[in-house]
């Protein structure tokens, strides 16, 4: 197993390329299974769940290929679904892999998959993408691990689908399994997620009948007839900010070229407020340190508001920011997981709940700290940047599922960074 070892103190400067985001690509890949036309998506990040998505949608029917000379680019095509079913093998690997059960279901008729698995940050149960499926009116039984859905004879109609609470996840099943029912179907209280839309828009670049993207409420015409489509996936709002933090925490100076700003306000405003200098630009975020770290107090919540999948990156800034700082998380019920190891680097922070106090210390020290989930991962990258000595981070196998290419872009803007087995050995 590998693990990456960092020497800190060197600020960060230069510039970082930012992928096509990751909670964009693994729904937009998805929705390959509705159609035998083809599907081209630029910008395709080459990361762990991404190639995890690609071994199912392969083991479903799949043809995939590099389109063009842009290896960054991908054809998927679908000419017959060659399984519906997704097992446990591959879907324990990633949460995402429930998104191919509106597009099987749909389009096929039935689907069996797994219970999906992933990141261990608390209780994230499908019952909503279920029950919105069960509206346009699926079967559905639960056996051994495993969802079984059916369609009736005449397939799935429209229907108006109302989440009892926002789920991106259930709002692009329900997306896409209502493109090709029959009829026209109203989801209410859907995500607003910049990801969400990016789905949506490539829906309608495939032929969907889409109103209302962006918004709470989608007003979808089923009965789709789809044609070949190319587009190009949004820029990864999170590993934006990631790198943003990155600066912040050195005191360097980074462009994140590519980086989404409009997708990203609420994470940019809160980095001003902890002492971000922010230059915007059409294609570019540029993100440096106006003077000292400042605390402050955040709440997650979804969109547009603060993402839960950026509070580890803020907490390990706010680490080394000038009073006390407090995080509350309204998503996930265990997404703290990494306050243990910042301790470990000298970190002050104690945990009351779902909030987190976190009085700023004078420096941060090295330390050997582990991984427990993707986003955990990336704050002990942080902290261990602008830590005294070097740090080994251990699990980074978690790293690998959201972030391309890390230590290259973190070296090319000046970090001491290395990939290493965990016997010593490059």
């Amino acid at each position: 197993m590998d693990c990456i070892r960092i020497r800190g103190g060197q600020p960060l400067r230069g510039r970082v390329e930012i992928d096509g985001a990751k909670n964009a690509a693994l729904p937009l890949m998805a929705a390959s299974l509705l159609t035998d036309q083809p599907v081209t998506l630029a910008r395709y990040p080459e990361l762990g769940d991404t190639r995890s998505m690609l071994a199912l949608l392969r083991r479903l029917g799949v043809e995939v290929t590099p389109a063009g000379p842009c290896s960054r680019s991908l054809a998927l095509v679908t000419r017959r679904v060659a399984s519906t079913t997704a097992d446990y093998d591959l879907v324990r690997r990633m949460r995402a892999s429930v998104l191919v059960l509106g597009p099987l279901l749909v389009r096929s008729g039935q689907a069996e998959i797994s219970l999906p698995g992933g990141c261990a940050i608390g209780t994230r149960p499908i019952d909503l993408h279920l029950r919105a499926l069960a509206d346009l009116g699926a079967v559905i039984d639960l056996e051994g691990g495993y969802v079984r859905a059916r369609a009736p004879r005449q397939g799935l109609r429209g229907a108006r689908i109302r989440f009892a609470q926002v789920s991106v996840g259930a709002t692009e099943n329900a997306l896409m399994a209502a493109v090709l029912a029959r009829g026209e179907t109203r989801i209410e209280n859907a995500a607003r997620e910049p990801e969400v839309a990016d789905l949506a828009q490539c829906l309608t670049a495939m032929g969907a009948g889409i109103e209302g993207i962006g918004t709470s409420t989608l007003q979808v015409q089923g009965d789709t007839a789809f044609r070949p489509a190319s587009h190009r996936i949004l820029g990864d709002r999170i590993e934006a900010g990631s790198y943003a933090a990155g600066a912040l925490i050195t005191g360097g100076r980074i462009e994140l070229a590519g980086a989404p700003a409009d997708a990203m306000t609420a994470t940019l405003d809160v980095l001003r407020s902890v002492g971000a200098r922010i230059e915007l630009s059409p294609d570019a975020v540029v993100v440096g340190r106006s003077g000292a770290l400042t605390a402050t107090e955040v709440e997650t919540g979804v969109y547009p508001a603060f993402p839960t999948d950026m509070q580890a990156q803020l907490m390990a800034v706010l680490c080394l920011a000038g009073g006390r700082s407090r995080i509350v998380e309204n998503i996930f019920e265990n997404r703290f997981m990494h306050v243990s190891e910042l301790v470990r680097m000298g970190a002050r922070i104690r945990v009351r709940g779902r909030a987190a106090e976190i009085d700023g210390v004078r420096k941060l020290l090295a330390a050997p700290v582990m991984a427990t989930d993707l986003r955990a991962s990336l704050s002990l990258v942080l902290a261990a940047l602008a830590a005294e000595g070097e740090s080994v981070i251990r699990r980074v196998y978690h790293l690998d599922r959201g972030y391309s290419r890390l230590e290259a872009k973190l070296q090319a803007v000046g970090a001491t960074i290395r990939r290493a087995a965990e016997d010593g050995e490059t």
